[in-house]
């Protein structure tokens, strides 16, 4: 009656957050920046303005650790292409 949620996908979903730490606060980036639409379409343009702000800091904190996590596994990339 119900389709069974995969376990799988959510062990590959948790698999994915813990090798994209990132990508948590890029996501936060995206819903922030959806409720600053909604607030400029209500008229409340202070208020979109200061969420703006901090889906900014969001998105710089996010690009800061895929950066981080890219550099540390920078050799790993790059024995992976060899091999092909």
């Amino acid at each position: 009656m119900f389709p069974r949620f995969d376990l799988k996908a959510t062990r590959k979903i948790k698999q994915y957050f813990r090798d994209n730490p990132g990508a948590v606060f890029i996501i936060g980036f995206q819903l922030l920046l959806v409720v600053c639409a909604g607030l400029l379409i209500q008229g409340s343009s202070v208020m979109a303005n200061e969420v703006a702000t901090y889906a900014y800091f969001l998105l710089v904190v996010g690009v800061i650790l895929q950066f981080i996590v890219y550099i540390m596994h920078r050799d790993d990339l790059d024995g992976k292409h060899d091999d092909g």
